[in-house]
């Protein structure tokens, strides 16, 4: 694939994961779009990456951090969700909202 093509695919996934993101009231919901907008992330970094400096290895690093950082928040924001839906059976935005107090 061409380093123009892969650019259109990651801001095509983060273009989806930002609407999804945005238009969505169901906190998990709300989740996968953030996943898809790293997803989107990770694949220009890497195509980066591979254009600029294919023979260095801090672009692997990068990567791997994104994806490292993007199961932590998968399975914190799961734990939480799980926890409020438990205590309350919650799991819209609007309806989590009243839980400041």
């Amino acid at each position: 694939m061409t380093f123009e093509l892969l650019l259109v695919l990651a801001a095509g996934l983060f273009s989806i994961g930002l609407f999804g993101a945005l238009s969505q009231q169901s906190i998990v919901m709300i989740m996968m779009g953030i996943e898809l907008m790293i997803g989107g992330i990770i694949v220009a970094v890497a195509d980066f990456w591979r254009f600029l400096a294919p023979t260095v290895g801090s672009g692997q690093v990068v990567i791997v951090a994104a994806v490292v950082a993007m199961a932590v928040e998968m399975a914190m924001g799961f734990a939480v969700t799980t926890a409020i839906y438990r205590a309350r059976q919650v799991d819209m935005t609007d309806m989590a909202e009243d839980l400041r107090g």
